[in-house]
């Protein structure tokens, strides 16, 4: 009797031991309300001159588009990530890519976010994942040209391709019309590419701003896919985006 009570103990010794060292594995980085450098990686470091100096109103309507919603199946369809496409792991979704799959996550937090904080802003989803011509009333690019057009601020959220293949994090401001504040605050916070970056993107080019988070690869994927960190990940970068609109505005 002794040694089954004895054995029990040293059981339950053992599991609250291996349940600290679970925890600790998995939350030893969920303090990372101070460290988003760190979790995005790096930012783009292209030569960038410009600077956000319009004022915008307070109340300016604002429009977060993912990237690559309407594109999929298609060249755009957006990265696999690192754990995919050299890993082998399985994608977060079988029908659509690992980028679009977080940059819908992360539209959503942004917009419930910043609804919580005052802002005027909302989502668009065309719902229809493969759009052949980049013109059609229902894609990205034509949702948010119009809603620029109408004097609102429209941003694309993308996560840039691992590797040698993307750039780092940062904020791609509109073609041809001048920087705004927000876009100041957002590129102090993530960085910025040039305007004319690749010649002019077809987002930019339509007035919508393009935000790359951070590369999908390394501490940013890890944390995104664990389901212990994935949630504090998402209301990370949201805060972080919600917050350099509400510094952007007068």
């Amino acid at each position: 009797m002794r040694k089954k009570v004895l054995n029990s103990l040293k059981l339950i010794i053992f599991l609250i031991t291996f349940f600290s060292f679970f925890k600790l594995y998995f939350t030893r980085n969920l303090n990372i309300t101070e460290e988003l450098d760190l979790i995005i990686g790096e930012s783009s470091n292209l030569p960038a001159t410009w600077v956000g100096s319009i004022d915008v109103d307070k109340n300016v309507p604002i429009l977060i588009l993912a990237g690559h919603a309407d594109s999929q199946g298609l060249a755009g369809a957006g990265t696999p990530g690192e754990a995919v496409d050299k890993f082998g792991l399985n994608p977060m979704h079988p029908d659509i890519s690992d980028e679009l799959f977080w940059n819908l996550k992360l539209q959503e937090s942004i917009v419930k976010l910043g609804k919580k904080k005052g802002l005027n802003i909302r989502s668009y989803d065309p719902g229809i994942r493969n759009i052949d011509d980049a013109n059609d009333p229902r894609t990205n690019w034509s949702v948010g040209k119009r809603f620029a057009k109408r004097g609102g601020y429209a941003l694309e959220i993308h996560f840039d391709a691992y590797g040698k293949y993307g750039v780092g994090s940062g904020l791609i401001p509109p073609f041809s019309e001048r920087p705004n504040t927000i876009d100041e605050s957002i590129a102090r916070t993530f960085g910025r590419f040039p305007i004319l970056f690749r010649g002019g993107l077809g987002a930019p080019r339509r007035q919508i701003r393009i935000l790359e988070i951070g590369k999908l690869e390394g501490l940013l994927e890890k944390n995104l896919r664990n389901l212990k960190t994935r949630q504090k990940t998402i209301k990370l970068l949201a805060n972080k985006i919600v917050q350099a609109f509400l510094n952007g505005i007068i």
